[in-house]
């Protein structure tokens, strides 16, 4: 990116001391901490904002190095309205400029964006930046990023019911796979891992639906601070679990058999 990404995003194998088999193929991070970031600084809570996108040309950058194929990040929720004028307004100046800056060398390094959410209530300059970015990178593959903007998980699921409704869907033949297709995220797989910054143990209205059996990933670090290795850990971290989807465990399994 100009100047995010200092190198080109052509390493083939990733750098994980774990088989390429327990990488998760979808990450989505709750990017947390960044107003508190810049109070123990003495910097003005859009200071932290800044910062944390500084921060997300990074792990753009490490995600794909550490093959993940989609990132998930959420960048401003429904419930974000209500944070003073002056900070709401400086979240959407910095939505347009990152789009302006980084749009390029995105779609260069073969990144999709996509939207999820509501475009509705942004100003509609906002909104035709976010079309056309969608747009020039619908064709690229080496990694799906999702921004949440204007994002509530409780909002999507209202959505898709009201879109079933409207198509006039009988309720016998409601079932996941089909709430799955109305969903804001239709298409895309459910998350393996989600990651929170700065140390909160919230869920925040974020992808209610698709976290279900979602593994979690906590660290106090605030999202400004949150680097590559930090974000190695996470993944060697899920790597190491044993993910049961409600069922008994392999190990468990074998003991009851023996």
């Amino acid at each position: 990116m100009s100047p995010g990404i200092e190198k080109r995003m052509d390493m083939t194998e990733s750098p994980l001391n774990i088989p390429h088999a327990k990488i998760p193929q979808h990450v989505a991070m709750i990017m947390d901490g960044n107003g508190r970031w810049a109070l123990h600084r003495g910097l003005p809570r859009l200071a932290g904002h800044k910062a944390g996108t500084e921060n997300l040309r990074r792990v753009i950058r490490a995600s794909v190095e550490f093959g993940v194929k989609y990132l998930t990040i959420y960048a401003f929720s429904t419930e974000n309205w209500g944070r003073p004028p002056e900070e709401v307004q400086g979240l959407m100046f910095i939505l347009q400029d990152v789009i302006d800056r980084e749009l390029g060398e995105l779609h260069k390094e073969g990144v999709q964006l996509r939207h999820i959410g509501r475009l509705e209530r942004l100003d509609p300059k906002i909104q035709q930046k976010v079309l056309n970015a969608i747009e020039l990178t619908r064709n690229n593959d080496r990694l799906v990023l999702n921004v949440a903007f204007n994002y509530g998980g409780r909002d999507e699921i209202v959505c898709a019911i009201q879109k079933i409704i409207k198509d006039g869907i009988p309720s016998e033949e409601v079932t996941d796979e089909l709430v799955n297709k109305y969903l804001f995220t239709a298409g895309v797989p459910d998350p393996d891992l989600i990651i929170r910054t700065s140390g909160e143990l919230r869920v925040s209205n974020f992808l209610i639906w698709q976290a279900a059996y979602s593994e979690w990933y906590i660290t106090p670090t605030y999202w400004p601070d949150f680097d590559k290795e930090e974000y190695r850990r996470a993944l060697e971290t899920y790597a190491n679990r044993d993910r049961r989807y409600g069922k008994v465990s392999s190990g468990e399994l074998q003991e009851s058999n023996a």
